[in-house]
């Protein structure tokens, strides 16, 4: 029989430790005894209209889902070492909200948290808003559809990471990734994608400085570039790019198809560079 606890508030240290199959609405967890770790290591609990403003809320929880619920920004590395989750129509507001979890989803959410998702697996993300400077450092298995992003260090170390639909405003994200794909997007940004392997773009819109630069197995497919200098510098590419760029640098192999490019620069590489850039409709290659 599962328990239900229904307009309550706690505040207390592990106030409700190991709760198993449960159900919890509408309770506050906040007070002046400040107590963290309110419902760790709980097992097949469902909380409903929440609000949360006390530390370390969901540590070690399995089998949970959070819906129409709140955490402001004095819950602090709320849900970490947490597995089989469900977020819906949540706020997810203080630092360091999720990591090392294994199987959560959020969807409809909107999220304020400087170092989300770090050294996770198995996260989604979907019709979601999220703010985070250092968005899924060293995670693996991650999907992002509908997305709307706004960071800075974005998905660094990462390996096995989908994005779809979505709109990524950043600044150097993808460094030393692995296995990235991103479908019908915008990446905007500055120094994209370096040091990465198996990155592949495609229907995106691309912009930014010194983009795509030390990348190995670097593709892209049906895409656009705007603001894009010293592009490709040392990077193992193969490249379909509508309309104009502004400036390509040292490719290091591989063929980058573009409308137009302002110029190709070639000088004092420190490897061997034989990529080519062609021009698409003219028996040109420079």
């Amino acid at each position: 029989m599962r328990t239900n606890i229904i307009r309550r508030q706690f505040d207390e240290e592990r106030a409700l430790y190991n709760l198993q199959q449960a159900d919890v609405e509408e309770c506050t967890f906040a007070g002046p005894a400040d107590g963290e770790s309110v419902l760790k290591e709980s097992r097949d609990v469902n909380l409903r209209k929440c609000t949360f403003s006390l530390r370390y809320p969901l540590w070690h929880v399995k089998g949970f889902t959070m819906e129409d619920s709140a955490m402001d920004e004095l819950t602090r590395a709320a849900i970490w070492y947490a597995k089989d989750g469900v977020i819906k129509e949540s706020v997810l507001g203080g630092i360091k909200a999720v990591r090392e979890c294994t199987g959560i989803c959020l969807e409809n959410c909107k999220i304020v948290s400087q170092e989300f998702g770090w050294k996770s697996s198995g996260i989604v993300l979907k019709d979601t808003d999220i703010t985070s400077e250092y968005l899924f450092f060293d995670s693996q298995d991650v999907r992002l559809e509908h997305v709307k992003m706004q960071g800075k260090y974005s998905f660094q170390y990462m390996k096995d990471l989908e994005i779809i639909d979505s709109v990524l405003d950043t600044k150097d994200a993808f460094w030393h990734s692995e296995n990235v794909t991103v479908r019908n997007s915008v990446v905007k940004g500055e120094y994209l994608g370096w040091f990465s392997d198996g990155l592949t773009l495609i229907d995106c819109k691309i912009s930014g400085t010194q983009p795509l630069c030390y990348c190995k197995n670097l593709k892209l497919v049906n895409c656009t570039m705007e603001d894009t200098d010293l592009s490709f510098e040392y990077s193992d590419v193969e490249a379909d790019v509508q309309g104009h760029v502004i400036s390509i640098k040292n490719p290091k192999s591989g063929h980058i198809t573009v409308d137009s490019v302002g110029e190709v620069i070639r000088e004092e590489p420190v490897m061997e560079c034989t990529g080519q850039v062609i021009i698409r409709g003219k028996e040109e290659t420079l």
